[in-house]
């Protein structure tokens, strides 16, 4: 039998010339159980096209699969945030100080020990001598108009 049709258009198929129909033909021929020796190494070539084009066919449950297998998380929705919740933390750190500083000055006095408050001024005096207020022209004429005297006589320096 001769096959000049077919190497001739197996050359024209390498070069890119060939149709459609042409190439039809040649997939119809190499698809024969009688392919001629000298050919038979192009026949996996055709053979694998036709058959592979139906199994790589995706299934109907494809895309069920897939989204199974990515199990997307719930949409987050958006909070609003006060400025209290915002300020929350600054506040138990607050609170956590006070405590600190409140356990300290007690873990400072002895439970023991009793504390005699009697004696204690609450104005402690910070010097001895004149007092600076009574020096002061403001605090002289203040005392004249509610008739009250003060205790020493004022700077001559302030008098002139």
């Amino acid at each position: 039998m001769d096959y000049k049709y077919i190497k001739q258009l197996s050359d024209r198929y390498w070069k890119g010339e060939t149709t459609l129909e042409e190439e039809n033909i040649l997939k119809t021929f190499f698809s024969q159980k009688d392919v001629p020796a000298e050919l038979m190494k192009y026949r996996d070539l055709f053979i694998y096209e036709q058959a592979e084009a139906h199994t790589d066919v995706l299934g109907d449950d494809f895309d069920e699969k897939l989204m199974s297998m990515i199990d997307e998380p719930a949409p987050v929705k958006a909070r609003t945030i006060t400025m209290t919740h915002r300020l929350m933390p600054l506040f138990k750190a607050a609170a956590v100080v006070a405590i600190l500083l409140t356990l300290g000055n007690a873990a400072q006095v002895p439970f023991g020990q009793k504390t005699d408050y009697s004696n204690v001024s609450p104005f402690p005096k910070t010097h001895d001598g004149v007092s600076v207020a009574m020096t002061d022209s403001a605090v002289i004429d203040s005392l004249q108009q509610s008739s009250m005297a003060p205790t020493d006589a004022p700077a001559a320096t302030i008098l002139k």
